[in-house]
């Protein structure tokens, strides 16, 4: 269901997927961050999503123009992952509600992987 709003200029609805598109775009500018993750539900790998496939990772929930995100994340060797989970609620928080006007109720984040960088 999408988020409605009304102002002087008439209504305004915002798809779910809008949402989350928009959510992850915040979160892979996060430090640490290196991607959203997706679950092969048949045999638990996990696998990296990047560019378009990025919203599989992240679930949005909407309830009385009032929005719950969840984040499957997978997070770069040797950052600290409560800096990181921090710095990402906080951005997401602030974004999402100065770029939608919406309300950000609560994010849960699922530390999916650490991903180690050959150098």
């Amino acid at each position: 269901m999408p988020s409605k709003f009304s102002n002087v200029y008439g209504n305004v609805m915002i798809d779910e997927e809008v949402i989350a598109r928009i959510s992850g775009i915040i979160a892979m500018e996060c430090y640490g961050i290196v991607g959203t993750a997706a679950r092969n539900v048949k045999d638990g790998i996990v696998h990296l999503l990047k560019g378009d496939s990025l919203t599989r990772g992240i679930a949005v929930r909407l309830n009385e123009n009032k929005v719950s995100i969840d984040f499957h994340v997978i997070v770069e060797y040797g950052t600290k992952i409560s800096a990181v989970a921090d710095n990402l609620m906080s951005t997401v928080k602030y974004k999402v509600k100065d770029i939608l006007g919406t309300e950000v109720e609560h994010i849960k984040i699922f530390i999916e992987g650490v991903r180690v960088d050959k150098e």
